[in-house]
């Protein structure tokens, strides 16, 4: 005989919320609505599904595998409502933009180079539980430990500028022997929009910028041909590409990438245009600590800008990141209401 199991009611209220928001409503979801809620991974069959779910719920007792669906999918419910909710409050500006995500190893050598790597993984599970891919695009001189010195990676869809941003700065990882001083091996991650239509205008004068054309190192992955790097004269950012097909592409990709950290100093500062950036009040992301990530003598993970704290790395490096980007995106929200 078949085990028959009673409903839990928490289930029968997350899953008539869930179709009270996306199926009751009397007013048909505008365009924006709509594709925000398919940039957040929305399917139509979630709510169908749940509808069937709730009918089985009137019948009072189910079998076990159809309660166990039924509980995944009020999970997966309440998991994209939460996504929603997130996203309600990235406002600011360039935050439904995609985001290029530049990680550099440290000076402590290997060990640096192999914690580079460790941030390169745990970004890229972050965005597969989101339901999206990231793209490295570029690997920088693979050293022979596994480790790498800096790498690029895009993510080509809406709203990642805006959940990454608060991943800017230097992350560090501490670990500590009985007879010995601490180890800390750092890597620098700075986070520029990816513009997924259009480049905001930004007019740069040609005569600002220094181009320099570099020989690749035979260890480099990803990249193409020769690395094309610009310098901007008056701020003194340079960036770089090498990934593109040729050196014009490379060229137009570099420039891209300049163009998007000009703009975000314009945005942080609230100057109008490049003339007027105020050199000393930009901020060199090594000195911006971010994250520290604790392994011995006891595991923690303290995010330093939100005083968020969890017990356990491993967790965090399977990238499990959305306690600390839900709290960026918070503070963000109430310093923009202040």
């Amino acid at each position: 005989m078949e085990i028959q199991h009673r409903w839990p009611p928490f289930a029968i209220s997350t899953c008539s919320f869930f179709i009270f928001i996306f199926s009751s409503s009397s007013q048909p979801m505008d365009m924006h609505t709509s594709k925000s809620y398919k940039q957040l991974g929305y399917n139509s069959s979630l709510v169908e599904e749940a509808k069937l779910i709730t009918e089985l719920a009137e019948m009072d007792i189910i079998n076990y595998a159809l309660l166990k669906q039924a509980y995944t999918a009020s999970v997966d419910v309440s998991k994209f409502l939460d996504k929603y909710e997130m996203s309600k409050l990235l406002k600011g500006k360039y935050e439904f933009e995609g985001a290029c995500v530049m990680i550099e190893a440290g000076s402590e050598g290997v060990r640096s180079e192999i914690w580079a790597e460790q941030l390169v993984g745990m970004y890229m599970k972050w965005a597969k539980k989101q339901g999206f891919k990231g793209r490295i695009v570029e690997k920088k001189c693979v050293s022979k430990t596994g480790g790498i010195k800096s790498v690029i990676i895009e993510f080509e869809y809406k709203h990642a500028y805006g959940y990454l941003l608060g991943e800017k700065g230097t992350h560090r990882m501490i670990t500590s022997h009985p007879e010995s001083l601490s180890e800390v091996s750092s890597a620098a991650v700075d986070v520029v929009p990816l513009f997924l239509e259009e480049t905001p205008e930004l007019i740069v004068d040609e005569k600002d910028l220094k181009t320099s054309y570099l020989s690749l190192c035979k260890e480099d992955e990803g990249r193409k041909g020769t690395i094309v790097q610009i310098q901007h004269s008056p701020t003194g950012l340079t960036v770089e590409s090498s990934g593109e097909r040729n050196q014009f592409c490379n060229k137009m990709k570099a420039l891209n990438r300049l163009k998007a950290k000009l703009l975000v100093i314009l945005k942080d500062q609230g100057v109008p245009d490049v003339t007027k950036i105020k050199n000393d009040a930009i901020t060199d992301i090594w000195h911006q600590e971010t994250r520290r990530y604790v392994f011995r003598p006891y595991k923690l993970v303290q995010d330093v800008k939100t005083g968020i704290q969890l017990a356990d790395p491993n967790f965090v490096l399977n990238g499990n990141l959305d306690p600390f980007i839900s709290a960026h995106i918070n503070n963000r929200h109430v310093c923009d209401m202040g």
